[in-house]
């Protein structure tokens, strides 16, 4: 080491360290899945972490899943993620949600065990060939001719690859608040990562800054249950991953429980707001819109006089226990009271505060559809470092950056582009480098148009051909993945020939349920598409399957026939977008040779450079006439290039 023009600051001597294929940075969510499925594809890969304790840690609610979320990790499973796999090994509750609503809003919701879960985690990688974990901290990239060529660490490492990774997540110049206190952190009182967002900074990145926040810990030996209300997880046995067998149901699942805050609890808050740094100024960094504060919530909504509390475990074998729905970053002191005086929580032990979290976000339109940087090649980036929101969020990026990042390395152009007719995953990708965000972004089912094509129950029929192509799903998974696509089809053609008669049994089977009568012969199908009848109940009027059938498929039969109709018409809808997204647009096109665009049009377009037609209509303040002037001039090939 030498000192550094005698002021005491040591510089740290660079040195040469190793060169891999692919260089992840960052092991939450989104870096494990890129990392896994970069070794996977047969990439050398370095998965660089500040601590090692935080791999795939959760330092918000220990849980995943849930409307759109959950759908997303069950797409991660079938393109051969490993979170699915990960949560079913782990998990200390299941339920599914909306039950009583449709097919396309259905969502299964699991409680982790949050040390576990990071355990098993860091197990599978450090058994995972061609895959090396690594603590350290990366200052800044090695840019040559506008690519990235590697990293160099806090101390001195350069670690030259092919492609490189970023997914930070909220460590990336992280900043915790509690009250008046305010130092800088990476989550759960980690180390921050400042370096490497001033070396973006420093290429050319425009960066946002956003916020978000934890409850409360408390120890759940000073809660009285017996003002609570429990909600227990499900009987029926589910799983997030398509490979989990049946047989692994956990039977002794642990409750969460439901409270409520009261009108004193928002006195609380209220009497307190001058010390709130969402409210003092202290908290320059957007929150998200979808799960606020505590005391954001007292504020917009003032008309409630109470709101949601879910005691949720942290594990099976620690006695902490979340407070789902009191975000806060109210002062130590306050949150005391705060948790006072809700029922249930009078004598509540607080082990660890509630805290906002601000940190840096590379503004989502500065990437391609592959996650790949517009502004240095071989670059890519996922997770909350895009400003999403959310475990499952950040996971699905990490494998789609994996991904291409490993095809990258690989010398292969193509790239891996999920569209919003594919998956969630896509639906969120598509939203951030199109529309960007000035909040931090949360899937929702209303933002996919096509969200009946999307279930959390078909993720495999959508996807698992790509996993497998990819080299992601083995060949005897995607076998298991072939015979079940087989007996689903069989299973279709018979109902589509077989036929119910109009008998006595039928008809009184129809009156008991309040149905029309049948008055001539009708397929078996059509007579399954009616709503008071059930795939086993019409067992009853026709022959059984030669085979048995697995739940999964008598599932995906019934689904497919109820709903035949309406899927029919949102696949006429995706087959007229797939026209529109096979219409490219030349890379770096010359906008400013474009007459007759509107001024919004050709500021926007400029901005976001959309890669297809069909990416430039979901454009906000692209009209129609816009898009009509920008086909023509495609097709007749008149638009001049921007000179390199």
């Amino acid at each position: 080491m030498t000192v550094n023009g005698g002021n005491g600051i040591l510089e740290v001597h660079e040195y040469e360290a190793q060169s891999y294929d692919v260089i992840v940075v960052g092991a939450g969510h989104a870096g494990s899945e890129a990392a896994l499925a970069a070794a996977r594809m047969g990439n050398r890969t370095l998965l660089l972490t500040i601590n090692l304790e935080m791999v795939a840690f959760m330092p918000c609610n220990p849980s995943l899943g849930g409307p759109a979320k959950g759908t997303v990790v069950r797409e991660i499973d079938a393109l051969g993620g490993e979170m699915g796999h990960n949560i079913d090994k782990t998990y200390i509750q299941m339920r599914m949600l909306n039950t009583g609503k449709g097919p396309a809003v259905r969502a299964l919701r699991a409680q982790a065990d949050k040390h576990a879960y990071h355990q098993a985690m860091k197990d599978t990688m450090e058994q995972q060939p061609n895959l090396t974990l690594r603590q350290g901290t990366a200052d800044r990239l090695i840019v040559e001719n506008g690519a990235c060529v590697g990293i160099v660490t806090d101390t001195g490492a350069r670690y030259r690859a092919k492609s490189v990774v970023l997914a930070a997540g909220t460590a990336s110049r992280g900043q915790i608040i509690i009250g008046e206190l305010k130092y800088s952190s990476g989550p759960n009182n980690s180390k921050p990562a400042t370096k490497l967002s001033l070396d973006l900074l420093a290429h050319g990145f425009k960066l946002a800054r956003f916020k978000t926040g934890t409850s409360p810990r408390i120890d759940g030996t000073t809660i009285d249950y017996s003002k609570t209300q429990e909600q227990p997880g499900d009987k029926a046995v589910h799983h997030f991953s398509f490979d989990t067998p049946d047989s692994h149901y956990l039977k002794d699942q642990i409750s969460c429980w439901l409270t409520y805050t009261n009108p004193t609890t928002h006195q609380i808050i209220r009497d307190n707001l001058d010390r709130a740094p969402m409210f003092s100024g202290e908290i320059k960094g957007v929150g998200p819109r979808y799960c606020p504060s505590i005391e954001d919530k007292i504020v917009r909504f003032s008309d409630k006089d109470h709101h949601q509390l879910f005691l949720e475990p942290e594990g099976r074998r620690t006695e902490e226990w979340y407070i789902s729905g009191l975000s806060t970053s109210m002062p130590e002191e306050i949150q005391h009271k705060m948790l006072h005086s809700v029922a249930g929580l009078e004598h509540a032990q607080l082990m660890r505060p509630g805290y906002a979290i601000e940190y840096d976000v590379v503004e989502p339109y500065q990437l391609r559809p592959t996650l790949e940087t517009k502004r240095i090649r071989n670059l890519f980036t996922a997770g909350q470092m895009n400003g999403t929101s959310g475990y499952e969020e950040a996971a699905g990026q990490g494998l789609v950056a994996g991904i291409n990042a490993s095809l990258r390395a690989k010398g292969d152009d193509t790239p891996f582009v999920l569209k919003r007719s594919d998956a969630y995953i896509g639906v969120l990708i598509d939203d951030l480098v199109t529309k960007g965000t000035n909040e931090p972004y949360r899937l929702l089912t209303s933002r996919a148009e096509y969200r009946l094509l999307l279930r959390h129950d078909n993720a495999d029929l959508r996807l698992t051909e790509k996993g497998h192509q990819l080299g992601l799903i083995s060949d005897e998974r995607y076998a298991r993945f072939l015979a079940k696509k087989a007996a689903l089809n069989k299973e279709l053609a018979r109902l589509n020939s077989v036929r119910v008669k109009p008998n006595a049994e039928v008809n009184a089977f129809l009156a008991k349920k309040g149905g029309a009568p049948l008055k001539d012969g009708i397929l078996a199908s059509e007579f399954l598409r009616r709503p008071e009848v059930s795939y086993q109940e019409l067992l009853q009027f026709i022959p059984v399957p030669t085979e048995n059938l697995d739940h999964n498929v008598v599932e995906q039969v019934e689904i497919q026939v109820k709903y035949a109709g309406y899927i029919k018409k949102e696949e006429k809808k995706v087959a007229r977008l797939k026209r529109m997204e096979a219409k490219h647009i030349p890379d770096r096109i010359d906008y400013d040779a474009i007459d007759g665009l509107a001024t919004e049009a050709h500021q926007k377009l400029k901005k976001i450079q959309p890669e297809t037609l069909a990416q430039a209509t979901r454009i906000s303040g692209v009209n129609p006439a816009d898009i009509a002037i920008l086909s023509v001039y495609i097709q007749q090939g008149k638009i001049a290039k921007v000179d390199d």
